[in-house]
């Protein structure tokens, strides 16, 4: 089992930055790929930015492409999203995901542990 516990949300105003950070403890793995997804009220939760097993490879979401960064550090077993020039759309609950294998998807079911998310609101 693995347990992912995200933090670095809050309130920040549009143009501002924030970066999450997600701690992975339990049965971890540095094989694992690893995603950031969000769900904002009243929509489906969505991908946002996912990293392979070796840091290697980055996918992001087009929303975000250009704004946010994923990065990984397999030896605090972390994985991070900076987070800048946020705008009021970008406001969300973000979660942290981990997937058993070295590739990155963008569907949430095929990751295997969620984190119980942080807020970030973006004020215009």
């Amino acid at each position: 089992q693995v347990q992912l516990v995200e933090s670095g949300g809050g309130l920040v105003q549009a143009g501002g930055s924030l970066r999450l950070s997600c701690a992975a403890s339990g049965r971890t793995s540095s094989t694992y790929a690893m995603g950031w997804f969000r769900q904002a009220p009243g929509k489906e939760r969505e991908f946002v930015a996912g990293i392979n097993w070796s840091g290697g490879a980055t996918y992001y979401a087009d929303s975000v492409k250009g704004r946010f960064t994923i990065s990984r550090d397999n030896a605090k077993s972390a994985v991070y999203l900076q987070m800048s020039s946020l705008k009021p759309e970008d406001t969300a609950v973000y979660y942290c995901a981990a997937r058993q294998f070295r590739a990155v998807v963008t569907v949430s079911p095929a990751y295997d542990y969620w984190g119980q998310g942080t807020q970030v609101t973006v004020s215009s």
